[in-house]
């Protein structure tokens, strides 16, 4: 019978993971543990002098053997790649604390103090994001529902963004993240007035608003473009280096947003990213 369980539990650990989705690298790493020891006191019972407590199939031992060679292979695997993982997160996170502190320092009146946690890159998975729709089209809200004239204060500044009235998308879409802060729309606002402060040359303050896209709403469907936007205004204010790494980080971050990739794309060929 401890054969059996033994194996039964080698075939569940190696079966498809489509049902262990949200394991994470740990959990996995305990299992597979946990049947090493289990693997390991099969071994001692075969190994005593008494008469055999189970009845074996020929080749059983070599077989044995073999799972307790690959759990260990795995296992060292499974470290290897958490580490990695954890070490890309954390170098992600810093680096782009670090954007976020300089920025800070080139605007006036920014409290160093005052700015938050980067988010970890990486993380629990999540659903592909999709690119933020035009301005002046319909805004997303993500199901949740908008506050009494949210969303036609802002059609009507994405409205005077697509007619290339800049200073008064900028002015709009500033008053509306003050008449409605936080709300579902707060980080398509952001990058919306982030690209009409690009048009009107002011490029650092619309990093500034890119990055609090980015920073306060990574799970937002604006973080991918926020994400690419970023980069190419780092890029512009000289910051070639730093461009270059948050470039890199969107096909990363968000694997499912093509138009931001492509985006990123044309950016890293114009600085000559590697």
């Amino acid at each position: 019978m401890r054969l059996r369980a033994v194996f039964l539990s080698c075939a569940l650990a190696f079966a498809p993971l489509a049902g262990q989705a949200q394991e994470t690298l740990a959990d996995i790493r305990q299992d597979m543990s946990v049947l090493f020891v289990e693997i390991q006191k099969l071994k001692r019972e075969l190994s005593t002098t008494g008469g055999p407590s189970v009845a074996l199939p020929p080749g059983a031992l070599d077989r044995i053997n073999a799972i307790e060679s690959e759990l260990q292979r795995l296992t060292a695997k499974t470290e290897e790649l958490e580490f990695r993982v954890g070490r890309v997160a954390e170098d992600g996170a810093r680096r782009l604390g670090d954007l976020e502190f300089r920025l800070c320092e080139l605007e006036d009146g920014c409290d160093i103090g005052s700015l938050g946690q980067v988010p970890t890159l990486g993380g629990e998975p999540e659903a592909p994001a999709t690119a933020m729709p035009a301005p002046a089209a319909a805004p997303q809200s993500s199901g949740t529902q908008l506050a009494v004239g949210e969303e036609t204060d802002f059609r009507r500044a994405g409205e005077a963004l697509a007619n290339g009235d800049f200073q008064s998308a900028a002015d709009q879409f500033a008053a509306f993240r003050q008449t409605y802060p936080g709300g579902p729309l707060e980080a398509q606002a952001l990058v919306a007035e982030g690209r009409a402060l690009e048009g009107l040359g002011n490029t650092r303050d619309a990093a500034r608003r890119y990055l609090d896209a980015y920073a306060g709403y990574p799970d937002d469907a604006a973080g991918p473009e926020a994400l690419w936007r970023l980069g190419v205004a780092l890029g512009e204010l000289g910051n070639i280096a730093e461009a270059c790494v948050t470039l890199n980080e969107v096909s990363g971050r968000y694997p499912g947003s093509g138009d931001a990739i492509a985006q990123a794309d044309v950016a890293k060929s114009r600085f000559g990213c590697q």
